[in-house]
């Protein structure tokens, strides 16, 4: 059976990694020190959860 899920339910991650990716974008614009490091966490993320949803789903 398939579960219905809301369009809060559906959005909510994609919206959370869009904000931190452009914090992350603002924050490399912004300044240097800390914002680099800001900026290289917040952009860092959407890739590393690529990597881990591409390896979740390799067939063995």
């Amino acid at each position: 059976m398939i579960a219905h899920r809301s369009l809060g339910q559906i959005f909510a991650a994609p919206l959370v990694i869009a904000i931190l990716s452009t914090l992350g974008l603002i924050s490399a614009l912004v300044g240097d020190g800390w914002w680099d490091a800001v900026s290289w966490a917040a952009l860092g993320l959407p890739v590393l959860l690529y990597i881990a949803f591409v390896w979740r789903r390799r067939p063995n």
